[in-house]
């Protein structure tokens, strides 16, 4: 065999790299595809490179309605470039998302190919089998990601060679689906529950993910099969402070993470000095949106437009824990500065030295990089965020509350609502209150039990719940409410610093009026926007030819055979 100077990407990669045709990855001193995978060291070399964070980051939070990015037009989706205006198959970040699937895909298959190899160079079976759990899993959550997103795509698990690549066909979804079922439910079955020291996928991790994909795709009795499975298996355990959870490495809550490292550069988030406030060093331009703000309840249980608990001037007093654990609340102390965006602010205290100093969080607008919405994320963010510009959080790709949520609402789809249902969002709810579920007076506990409520009530929990997760762009695809979500006008503090300042001496500083909320829980702002309280920074521009991305061009003018693309592009 001889070294390729080249790797061919994308489904070609796929194919190619399942063989053993011009394979080799390393140089010749260092061994080749004819001696690799003789060893355990060999192989757990190969499975690390599966988990890079690179191949498995969820959905960025630029393409929900929970974020907002200065006057940029939602949903940015794919850093901006798929939108109704663009063609987009030719996206180099779209074509990158599908290149990273199938990268990791084709590590995995190159192990799963090399398990005989190994087998004949005596690596014993035990060991083997575990290999071959890795691999599976992780090609199956990959596949399941590219349908979720492409819908029929290239499938290949058996060597290809280059030649033969180029001639492949799309396979439908469902096909796809159940293969990905399968790779999950081998992983489960011999995957163990935890590995001492690693950060790899254990059977939890392999019910987490096959819960997770079967919600996707509508299959609920599947999913709540395996969420309750996962559950049972009494591995994890809710962290009892819902905001420290995040700032913790290899917590009880944790199901599936991946490690990252301002060090060595391994991030998640980008520059991800964007989220942290201008006073401790930070750009606070990427930020929560008023529709996330305006969707944590008040602590009865009712939402802001219904509770007469809700101050429009105080607007982070009596509501859910979530909201000020999740955004930073104003007028407190967050890395040693007030945080105050109040237009009047002009000063705030430095709690290190002891005395005030320039507010440059205040009015926001009227920094080139700051939060238009005057708000600025609390959650998940840490103060070494502002010099390095990395973080050093683990990377979550699912955790124990999730698939609580995916097995309730599972459950609420089925119509099979039990007391098992109710049980599973109280303790998520209960968890932000610092209380067990069973002190029912001591938070706002569920206990209707009609379908059409619980599925608005499940909804509005996995929004506050999972906020700055990467997920809710999957859960607006899945349940069909994108198009609305996602053109709803972003809004935020008004350019005009005149107007601001007026807007704060009429008392009607953060909220005068309260938005109202739609059948799928979306806020409107159309009161503040008719009186001049707010101002429209930007608004989206998503089509219903936006529910599947296009494939690549690039691939389907190396392959003809993935034409036609899919509709509208």
């Amino acid at each position: 065999m001889k070294n390729i100077k080249n790797i061919i990407l994308g489904v070609a990669a796929a194919a190619a790299l399942g063989s053993c045709v011009e394979l080799d990855r390393y140089p010749l001193d260092q061994g080749s595809s004819e001696t690799w995978f003789s060893n355990p060291k060999e192989y757990e070399l190969a499975i690390n490179d599966m988990y890079r964070n690179d191949w498995w980051v969820l959905a960025k939070e630029a393409w929900s309605d929970d974020y907002i990015y200065r006057k940029v037009a939602g949903p940015d989706i794919v850093d901006g470039t798929l939108n109704s205006e663009t063609d987009t198959d030719g996206s180099v970040k779209l074509d990158q998302f599908w290149t990273n699937q199938y990268k990791a895909i084709v590590r995995a298959n190159v192990i799963l190919a090399s398990l005989q190899h190994g087998a004949e160079a005596g690596v014993r079976p035990e060991l083997l089998e575990s290999y071959e759990a890795q691999a599976r899993f992780a090609r199956g959550c990959h596949y399941a990601t590219l349908v979720f997103h492409f819908g029929d795509v290239v499938y290949v698990e058996n060597a290809t060679t280059i030649e033969e690549s180029y001639r492949l066909k799309r396979t439908p979804k469902a096909e796809i689906i159940e293969k990905v079922y399968s790779d999950l439910d081998f992983a489960a079955k011999h995957l163990e529950k935890s590995y001492a020291g690693k950060q790899i996928a254990t059977k939890g991790a392999a019910l987490a993910m096959k819960a997770r994909f079967a919600l996707w795709f509508g299959d609920y009795d599947i999913c709540a099969a395996a969420a309750k499975e996962c559950m049972e298996l009494d591995v994890y355990r809710l962290h009892p402070d819902y905001g420290e959870y995040f700032h913790a490495r290899n917590d009880k809550e944790s199901i599936f993470v991946l490690p990252t490292s301002s060090a060595l550069q391994v991030n998640t988030l980008g520059d991800s000095r964007s989220y942290v406030q201008r006073m401790a060093g930070g750009f606070a331009s990427k930020c929560p949106s008023w529709a996330i703000f305006a969707s944590y309840e008040c602590v009865d249980g009712k939402t802001i437009d219904e509770s007469p608990l809700f101050d429009g001037e105080n607007p982070f007093a009596n509501r859910d824990p979530r909201c000020a654990a999740s955004i930073i609340q104003f007028g407190t102390e967050n890395f040693g500065y007030e945080f105050n965006p109040r237009p009047s602010a002009t000063q705030v205290m430095n709690y290190t030295t002891g005395k005030m100093q320039k507010n440059t969080d205040n009015f926001p607008i009227g920094n080139a990089n700051s939060s238009y919405s005057g708000l600025v994320w609390k959650k998940r963010v840490e103060a070494s965020w502002s010099t390095p510009g990395m973080t050093d959080n683990d990377n979550i790709i699912i955790r124990l509350a999730d698939v609580m949520l995916m097995y309730a609402e599972a459950k609420i789809e089925l119509n099979q609502i039990d007391q098992s249902v109710l049980d599973a969002i109280n303790k998520v709810r209960a968890r932000a209150y610092k209380v067990d579920y069973t002190e029912t007076t001591s938070y706002p506990a569920i206990t209707v039990t009609d379908q059409t409520a619980l599925r608005k009530i499940i909804r509005r929990e996995r929004r506050v719940e999972l906020a700055f997760e990467g997920l809710r762009y999957y859960d607006l695809i899945r349940w069909r409410i994108a198009k609305k979500a996602l053109n709803m006008p972003n809004c935020g503090i008004p350019s005009d610093k005149k107007l601001a300042k007026q807007i704060e001496d009429e008392g009607h500083w953060f909220w005068a009026v309260a938005p109202t909320f739609d059948e799928d829980g979306i806020p409107n702002f159309q009161a503040l926007i008719d009186a001049r309280y707010c101002e429209v920074h930007s608004k989206g521009n998503f089509s219903d030819r936006m529910y599947l991305w296009p494939i690549p061009s690039k691939e389907i003018l190396i392959n003809p055979n993935l034409a036609p693309n899919n509709p509208g592009y």
